[in-house]
């Protein structure tokens, strides 16, 4: 359990973070949602305070009066032992309530939790307090990869701004790390915050694999490309073909091609691809078809965590070929919080690291992120396996 101060500050830091992500916006682009998967900027700030009014000030303060009796309704997300919510596709609708009174309702619901937490330091209310930090910050990697979306597709490629850097450069050679064929322990151990989806510490076999140091490259997935990768239907999955046909998929998310140059979008604006930086932006779909191009293959989670201290991560969330399931003896939190991870333990795929949109001190080894095959909206990547 983390001291009251520490959590007080922790809290306050996260809600201006927060809003520090949206300092660079226009008051138009709060409100856009161009897919289902894209939530707008005004929304995850209603939302990540919602969780706090809902889970914590409404539940412990007698007498506290919400802030608006229909927020609850707007800004739920998918909480349905909660209550009813606006359907998720029609989030981009709402003109109201404004940007200036989500930003009302986030400085009432701060200020009142702030005044709370300096009275009550019990260690439920504690705890409530440390995940709802961590879902902020969820939110705070999903507002950076929405806003690129936001503005990504808008025909004139905006900046976001001017120091945002999400393709730092590796010039290191790839080598490949041997891991010896044994039993391993994988789960979260310690007292440390993890989420639920992280507990069960149990033992996995795996046999001897050499894992990539590196990233795969953009310089690496244009020869993919180049060598017809996403026309040869033998390197795909049938689904994977389906969605390649009906979407039109020839590229990375991003990726354009201008007077025979390949360009890429960034939160710094349009710019020619660098071959050297980390690919990104890619389905499950493609990380699969690349490796399978390669003659090699994406890990298990398993095989990734076992590996992990031998190579750098955190650049990109890495595709895995584990399906997102609870681990042995996984139990939900009690009530509404158990709808945190285990309802979604169906047709996804694990990603593991964390990428330049995570913030500081809320990935670990053990977290398990887990997004639906053809999704790529999000900094992923991928990391090849080779079996000796």
């Amino acid at each position: 359990m983390i001291v009251i101060d520490d959590l007080l500050t922790s809290f306050l830091k996260t809600r201006s973070d927060t809003e520090e992500i949206c300092a660079p916006l226009q008051v138009e682009d709060y409100v856009i949602q161009p897919i289902v998967d894209v939530s707008p900027p005004k929304w995850h700030l209603g939302h990540t305070t919602w969780f706090f009014e809902e889970f914590i000030l409404s539940k412990y303060i007698k007498g506290y009066q919400r802030f608006h009796p229909e927020y609850a309704y707007v800004f739920n997300s998918y909480y349905e032992s909660i209550g009813k919510r606006v359907i998720r596709t029609n989030r981009g609708n709402l003109s109201r309530p404004t940007v200036s009174q989500v930003y009302e309702y986030r400085d009432h619901v701060t200020s009142h939790l702030q005044s709370f937490l300096e009275e009550n330091t019990s260690d439920e209310i504690q705890d409530l307090v440390e995940i709802g930090i961590h879902h902020e910050k969820q939110h705070q990697e999903l507002l950076i990869t929405d806003i690129k979306f936001i503005l990504g597709n808008n025909p004139l490629f905006p900046k976001y701004n001017d120091t945002f850097t999400e393709n730092p450069s590796s010039n290191t050679t790839t080598e490949y790390i041997t891991i010896e064929e044994g039993m391993y322990q994988i789960g979260h151990k310690g007292s440390n915050f993890c989420y639920d989806n992280e507990l069960g510490v149990h033992k996995v076999f795996l046999q001897e694999y050499a894992i990539a140091n590196q990233l795969v490259s953009n310089k690496e997935y244009l020869e993919f490309i180049e060598d017809k990768g996403y026309e040869n239907s033998l390197l795909w999955h049938a689904e994977a073909w389906d969605w390649l046909q009906n979407e039109n998929v020839k590229t990375p998310l991003y990726w354009h091609k201008i007077d025979g140059e390949y360009h890429q979008y960034t939160l710094q604006g349009l710019k020619k691809l660098n071959p050297d930086h980390s690919l990104t932006h890619i389905s499950y779909y493609e990380a699969f078809a690349f490796s399978q191009w390669k003659g090699e293959r994406l890990p298990t989670e398993f095989e990734w965590e076992v590996a992990q201290p031998y190579f750098n991560w955190g650049e990109r969330w890495e595709w895995t070929e584990s399906a997102y399931l609870p681990y042995p003896n996984y139990k939900k939190a009690p009530g509404a919080l158990g709808e945190y991870n285990g309802k979604f333990m169906v047709n996804q795929k694990v990603l593991r690291g964390g990428s330049v949109a995570t913030p500081q001190y809320h990935t670990r080894p053990t977290y398990r992120n887990f997004f639906h095959p053809n999704l790529r909206w999000q900094f992923t990547g991928l990391r090849l396996v080779k079996d000796n």
